[in-house]
């Protein structure tokens, strides 16, 4: 049988690097001839490169080609027919019975069944267990009379930048190909591929066909789920930590699908210009421009303008940060969350929702820049309320944005409600007014204000 087995150069030239500095470390002191330090340094490279080639040679058994299935109708949608998908990706065998992980996108949203390849040529069906597409993962069973070959987890938590990784996946339909390679960065978010982001990132090769394939430690364990490369960049892939994955697997085997904790707040970063105003640390916690009515927030007490820095004693520092460490509380369940109001930290105890399908999604602040406030307003009334989808009964709404100002430039639109001026509400024109002649010169502005059904903070920065 055929196997692939690739070897990263470039781990090659720093083994390589290695033995050289050795063997002339070794011939300065005389410890030994020559040659008998040339034979230690090639017997040390061939070692390693044995012990990967076994490593190699006992994972690979465990990892399968994955050829989605879907029903195909006539154009009278009567008699379906089974069609396998041209594109295939692989997968991993989770349980001797045949639990298999893969990614989503190999298996597809509409599929619920699969073609399943071994790696000794045998084939079987496999049906669609359960699937998360907001971690991009998926949990297939195989149906199969005979005990397989399984992987097992490892703890992805206790990786380190510059470990060694293998990545073993069935790329353009070449079956078990293993690419060699090392932890180049883990934590890696806002990358626009799921949405919960938290990526190993490896220079070890992933090509198409190799998602849904393992990354695995020196040990033979399963550190990752291969997901995605970057196009036009070389030594550049991303893979799902084992640790986010197991967790998924568990709650796919037990309920078919997962669930997720639910605090129901609308969240943006603290960049530098919101520290300075609500005057913290910038880059640390993330600011609550809403809260949601009758949600666990609110219950619990958290307010607009709250600044979340830990989520039950782990730092948060990010909105996607805070957005995997709430999902992780289990409904019901009571967490601490860490605010920060006025300059005072404060513990509040917050019994977790569930989160639903599609939940409010914060937005961002855009860049800032110095030029003029360049909006004019007009007080709220019902009839415009409705015609700019507004569910609030007072403040100061945008009828115009000079195109080329600081609140065009912020991105602040004409049917913009704003609420609060730094950190005062304003329910009239005229407190809006007041607020802004309260403003000194060069002063930054804070602004909360309402869009549709979304709340966000942003700071202007008039010219002196």
């Amino acid at each position: 049988m055929m196997k692939i087995f690739r070897l990263s150069l470039k781990i090659s030239l720093i083994l390589l690097c290695l033995i050289l500095s050795l063997q002339s470390v070794e011939a300065s002191a005389g410890d030994a001839s020559t040659k008998e330090s040339e034979e230690r340094g090639l017997q040390f490279l061939e070692d390693i490169q044995n012990s990967i080639a076994a490593l190699a040679e006992r994972v690979t058994p465990t990892v399968v080609n994955i050829a989605p299935i879907k029903k195909i109708g006539n154009s009278r949608g009567l008699r379906q027919r089974p069609s396998r998908v041209a594109g295939t990706g692989s997968g991993v065998i989770i349980s001797e019975d045949g639990l298999i992980v893969t990614n989503n996108h190999v298996v597809g949203e509409d599929t619920t069944e699969a073609e399943i390849r071994l790696s000794d040529k045998t084939k079987a069906f496999a049906r669609v267990v359960g699937r998360d597409k907001d971690t991009d993962i998926a949990l297939l069973k195989m149906n199969i009379e005979r005990t397989l070959p399984k992987a097992e987890f490892g703890k992805s938590s206790t990786l380190k930048v510059g470990q060694w990784v293998l990545a073993v996946g069935n790329p353009l339909g070449l079956d078990r190909t293993v690419t060699l390679g090392v932890i180049s960065g883990i934590g890696r978010e806002r990358l626009n591929l799921s949405k919960y982001e938290n990526f190993i990132q490896t220079d070890a090769a992933i090509n198409p066909g190799n998602s849904g394939g393992p990354l695995f430690n020196l040990r033979g364990e399963v550190v990752g789920i291969n997901t995605a490369i970057i196009h036009m960049a070389q030594g550049i892939g991303f893979s799902i930590p084992s640790d986010m994955v197991a967790r998924i697997v568990r709650q796919l085997q037990d309920h078919g699908r997962v669930v997720r904790g639910w605090l129901g707040v609308g969240i943006q970063p603290m960049t530098p210009e919101l520290a300075k105003k609500f005057q913290v640390q910038a880059n640390h916690g993330v600011l609550v421009n809403e809260v949601f009515e009758d949600q666990p927030a609110h219950r619990a007490g958290i307010k607009p303008g709250d600044i979340i820095s830990t989520i039950g004693g782990a730092p948060v520092n990010t909105p996607n940060q805070l957005s995997r460490l709430v999902a992780l509380v289990g409904p019901g369940e009571t967490t601490i969350v860490k605010v920060i109001r006025d300059g005072v930290e404060m513990d509040i105890p917050v019994a977790m929702g569930e989160r639903e399908e599609q939940p409010i999604v914060a937005s961002l602040p855009a860049e800032q820049s110095d030029v003029t406030l360049g909006i004019d307003v007009q007080g709220l009334t019902a009839a415009l309320a409705e015609k700019f989808s507004l569910q609030e009964d007072s403040g100061v709404l945008v009828s115009r944005v000079e195109r080329g100002s600081l609140a065009h430039s912020e991105g602040i639109k004409a049917g913009d409600l704003i609420k609060e001026v730094n950190r005062k509400e304003v329910r009239t024109v005229s407190q809006f007014s007041e607020a802004l002649k309260n403003i000194t010169p060069g002063e930054t502005i804070l602004l909360r204000v309402i869009r549709k059904d979304r709340a966000f903070f942003v700071v202007l920065k008039p010219i002196p």
